[in-house]
């Protein structure tokens, strides 16, 4: 009993962190909505020294995790592809970040248009099991190269790779620039439910359904309008869950029922 109570409190405090966490960075980028290109670079090559630094304690908690797994699967299915993507986006960024022209219709001539690649905001990235440094430091290249804040939720079934992960983004960037999350699926149902501008998730179905129950920025009209004709069910709102630009967040929940099942399966 002592001990229900004492996971029930690890697991509300670290529910409540989320939620700290999330204001702290939404703050941030409304402070610097758009990093530069030299800023990005730099968070890049700190992320790929410190993997290049620490791959024997990496290598080392994943083989804790699987109960030995090879060190060469882990070397190449998971160090090398992160310092590659690593490698390639830092090459690429100035040119990402470059603006591109549009063409415009004669009746608005000579009139010039483009398109400004702008970063979102505050990213969430969901972790599995099964690769979980790759899938974790592949989705954060890419958040951190587009210029946005990043909330990483690690896999509670792979604790010393999920902790080690924690304890290492934490030496070379700040909270309220890249957080780790740890915690069982309770945690990672609020992580879910978090307003992110933008959530990656890679996991099995089970957790997928609840998943599933999207929150979308209420003026974001297209994403609201494809999620209709993918089946999507508007369920709630809620007003002024945050802001960006100098504007109040509206959030809008909606729902798709994956399958016909009255009753839930036995054992979940």
């Amino acid at each position: 009993m002592v001990a229900d109570i004492a996971y029930l409190q690890q697991n509300q405090q670290q529910i409540n962190q989320l939620d700290a966490t999330f204001a702290l960075q939404r703050a941030a980028f409304a402070a610097n909505p758009m990093p530069s290109a030299e800023q990005r670079i730099q968070w890049l090559k700190s992320l790929s020294e410190l993997l290049t630094e620490q791959q024997d304690a990496l290598i080392a908690a994943i083989s804790r995790d699987f109960s030995n797994r090879s060190a060469d699967e882990t070397l190449l299915a998971e160090l090398m592809p992160s310092l590659h993507g690593i490698h390639y986006a830092s090459r690429r960024i100035r040119k990402w970040m470059k603006p591109s022209r549009r063409s415009v219709g004669l009746q608005f001539m000579p009139a010039a248009a483009k398109v400004v690649y702008q970063p979102l905001g505050v990213v969430g990235i969901i972790v599995p099991w099964n690769y979980p440094l790759f899938l974790a430091i592949g989705p954060l290249t890419g958040a951190l190269a587009a210029g946005n804040r990043v909330m990483i939720k690690m896999s509670e079934s792979t604790p010393a790779t999920s902790q080690l992960v924690k304890d290492l983004l934490a030496r070379v960037f700040p909270e309220d620039l890249v957080s780790v999350a740890l915690g069982e699926a309770e945690v990672g149902m609020a992580f879910s439910k978090l307003p992110f501008d933008h959530l990656l998730f890679t996991g099995a179905t089970s957790i997928g359904k609840h998943v599933m129950v999207a929150g979308i920025e209420s003026q974001n009209q297209a994403s609201l309008h494809l999620h209709s004709l993918l089946g999507f069910k508007t369920t709630a709102q809620m007003p002024q869950v945050g802001t960006k630009f100098g504007r109040w967040l509206d959030l809008t929940f909606m729902q798709l029922q994956l399958d016909d099942r009255r009753e839930p399966d036995a054992g979940r």
